[in-house]
């Protein structure tokens, strides 16, 4: 169902929001009648922080005018002439508003769409696991807006109670002043003669008396009014103080660790627009209630009344000018400041610091502007976005052009030192009645100074979002996790890397464990109480290899990622398969099946095992193993291609003809030749496994597949039984044909084919 009909059915508050994202800069009636239009362009691939997207942004603004006016011109009959005239003045409307500034509508549009995305979403009961959480989430929310409509109530209340009370006590000031002047009378009669103020006394004192009764009974009044207020301005400091804290403490850190989750490939951690409307609210509120309390104690200087209920009076006073207003929005408001009331919004300073100086920062030490590195362009002035209510810093230029890295602890190498980068600026509120000093922290950052060094790093950074803890210290992640939390992350991350809805089967991952842990096991429920180490995943390398487990499985994603993601999202890679097991896979289905798996003996390498017959040995049969491919291999011919030129690969394991699964993907053959000249393919070729002559140390070929290297070559026709001899010098230690050591061969064979063919013959004969 489209979203704008589901938008249309909110209510209450959702449906109050959902109006508010529109008005000038983007009529509703745009939104209704273009709503099929508007939700099928592909607004999120616009980079808004990209100026060269502009062109983008135009042709989708030019796009939407048309579509308006379109719309326009098929109006029809009374209602439609009005609205034909509407329509075409949002047209022009839009058109002077956004014709210089096209990503701003962009920018307009998405905030729209994901916003009412995110109410439908809400405000939609589902069974499904996903619907539950939301169910949940929606819960929390309701309780959240619940709370503020309590807050907003209360503070309206007290709103009332201490205009009532302003307005007894101006009266009671009055009528003190009263009993001054009557006061005042009473001393005059002093020097009247006695009879005139035994005249005059009598009523003078009785008036006296009936205004001090007066004074007496408001004056406990008042006072009775004071406390009312003062603990209904308690109450509402408490509520301000749990909101805040089921904001800032709770729901921005899940927000944060959302955030860490969506960089290890995990869902979107969500737009700041919700965090950013209950700050707002937040703010609003405690400045409403600060005002009030600024005014109840002006109305208490103004008449102090004597008492031990003074001192609890003072208590309100005290805490709204205390760490509540102060302190609680440092993290977000930031971002908010504009449509919370700040004026004249500053730069935002961006500065790397270390590990150490971090944490002396939460500590709230002096830590004296300290930075571990320099950055070029690190200040950046802050933009108010009027369509979302948003104001931002974008670093558009930023780079690292020094780092000061501290003492490293034992064996840690450059690449598992973390830094994070603190940006912090500084606004004011009420005519700079308070100023604030906002700071916040990146995610932690791993500074590399070579390619060579980025998996090593990426495992760090991937470490860190999946096991760190909601308000650690900087950054304290656990050495160790169970195996299924590391499973966990490491299927995030792969889906993500491959952008692949196929992530890693149970069978991959006790494929996984089996390499991890160097174990043969393969029940899966024997791993789930195993914990694996930091020193496991990428310190130690792994038994027999020059790399760690992570680099390998990191090799994997990469190879995948940038040459097999169609295959494995076909299911026809089976990849995470040691040699064994493809053995005995492949022994127990006919000659020709095949199958791929990722290479154990080297980095982001994947190799074809195929059953065929032995050598020399009838009735034997025995598996195969190519020297596997690289991204330099597959960079020069791709492997459906590679399939395809291997004659002997029949059928995809277990049993699919191999051009039912990759034919889509072979690369059609030049029919007709180019400017006269014929243009050489280059195919890959086998050679013929009955030439081989087997002196390894291991003979048994069951007991060690072998390998067998794979050349290019020029697609001509030539004969197939000229002789090629492999000497024992051209295997490997385990016995796998080497592809440097038969170069020589290969550069034989090539030179052959470039002379003459009659010569070439000739030269045979005799």
């Amino acid at each position: 169902m489209a979203v704008w009909i589901q938008a249309q059915q909110l209510q209450g508050e959702a449906l109050h929001q959902m109006q508010s994202l529109y008005g000038q800069h983007f009529p509703i009636e745009v939104r209704h009648y273009l709503s099929q239009w508007l939700e099928g362009q592909l607004w999120d691939a616009i980079d808004l922080e990209n100026p060269q997207e502009e062109f983008k942004a135009k042709r989708l603004l030019d796009s939407l005018i048309l579509e308006l006016q379109n719309k326009a011109e098929h109006q029809v009959g009374e209602d439609g002439f009005l609205l034909k005239i509407k329509l075409g003045h949002y047209a022009s409307q839009l058109k002077s508003t956004y014709d210089r500034c096209p990503l701003e509508l962009v920018r307009c549009i998405k905030h729209i769409l994901y916003t009412e995305q995110r109410l439908v979403r809400e405000a939609t009961n589902s069974s499904s696991p996903v619907g539950g959480m939301m169910d949940s989430m929606s819960q929390k929310y309701q309780q959240i807006n619940q709370a503020f409509e309590e807050l907003r109530l209360l503070t309206q209340d007290t709103e009332n109670d201490l205009r009532k009370l302003q307005h007894n006590q101006e009266y009671f000031i009055i009528q003190y002043q009263e009993s001054l002047r009557i006061q005042a009378q009473l001393t005059s009669l002093a020097s009247l003669p006695p009879a005139d103020r035994q005249q005059r006394e009598p009523a003078l004192l009785n008036k006296r008396a009936t205004v001090e009764t007066w004074l007496t009974r408001e004056a406990n009044t008042l006072q009775k009014y004071r406390l009312d207020l003062a603990e209904k301005h308690q109450k509402s400091l408490q509520l301000m103080r749990k909101q805040q804290t089921i904001i800032l403490d709770d729901e921005l850190i899940q927000w944060k660790r959302r955030q860490q989750l969506a960089g290890n490939g995990g869902p979107p951690e969500g737009g700041l627009d919700i965090l950013q409307s209950w700050c707002e609210k937040l703010a609003e509120t405690i400045w409403q209630n600060r005002q009030q309390i600024r005014r109840a104690e002006h109305l208490r200087q103004q008449l102090p009344i004597p008492g031990p209920i003074e001192e609890l009076l003072k208590r309100p006073e005290q805490h709204s000018n205390g760490h509540h207003l102060s302190t609680g929005h440092q993290h977000v408001y930031h971002r908010e400041a504009a449509s919370s009331g700040a004026e004249d919004p500053d730069k935002v300073k961006a500065t790397i610091i270390s590990e150490q100086q971090a944490k002396a920062l939460l500590k709230n030490e002096n830590t004296r502007n300290d930075s571990s590195g320099e950055i070029l362009n690190n200040n950046c002035v802050m933009e108010y976005h009027q369509t979302t209510g948003t104001l931002s810093a974008h670093f558009r230029n930023m780079s690292l052009k020094r780092i000061r890295r501290s003492d490293r602890r034992g064996a840690e190498s450059v690449t598992e030192e973390k830094f994070t980068i603190l940006f912090e600026s500084q606004f004011s509120v009420g005519g700079n009645e308070l100023v604030f000093q906002v700071k916040t922290l990146s995610l932690p950052v791993v500074v590399i100074v070579h390619g060579s060094q980025d998996n090593n790093a990426t495992a760090t950074v991937l470490w860190d979002n999946a096991f760190a803890e909601p308000g650690r210290v900087p950054f304290l992640v656990p050495d160790k996790v169970l195996w299924p939390q590391l499973c966990e992350a490491l299927n995030m991350k792969y889906k993500a890397e491959v952008q692949s809805n196929r992530g890693l089967s149970e069978e991959n991952l006790v494929f996984l464990a089996q390499k991890a842990f160097s174990s043969a096991s393969i029940n899966p429920d024997d791993y789930r109480n195993m914990t694996m180490t930091w020193s496991l995943f990428n310190r130690e390398s792994l038994p027999g290899r020059n790399f760690t487990f992570w680099q390998w499985f990191d090799g994997v994603m990469e190879l995948t990622k940038k040459h097999l993601k169609p295959h494995w999202n076909d299911g026809a890679i089976l990849g995470f398969v040691n040699k064994q097991q493809a053995q005995d896979m492949l022994m127990s289905k006919p000659n020709g099946t095949f199958l791929l798996r990722f290479s154990d003996s080297e980095i982001g390498g994947i190799t074809i095992a195929w059953v065929a017959e032995t050598p020399n040995k009838a009735g034997e049969r025995m598996v195969w193993n190519l020297m596997p491919y690289t991204t330099k291999d597959f960079s020069i011919r791709s492997l459906a291609d590679r399939i395809s030129d291997l004659n002997h690969l029949l059928f995809l394991y277990p049993d699919r003809p191999k051009d039912e699964v990759f034919s889509k993907y072979y690369t059609p053959l030049l029919s007709k030749p180019v400017d006269g000249y014929v243009k050489p393919e280059i195919k890959q070729v086998v050679p013929d496994v009955s030439l081989f002559r087997f002196t390894t140390a291991n003979p048994d070929p069951g007991a060690n597949p072998t390998y067998m290297d794979h050349r290019a070559s020029p697609a001509v026709n030539h004969p197939q039984n000229y002789g090629i001899y492999t000497s024992d010098s051209m295997l490997d230690a385990e016995g796998d044909f080497d592809l440097d050591d038969t170069m020589d061969v290969a550069r034989h064979v090539e030179e052959l084919l470039r002379r003459p063919m009659e010569s070439q013959w000739s030269g045979q004969q005799s």
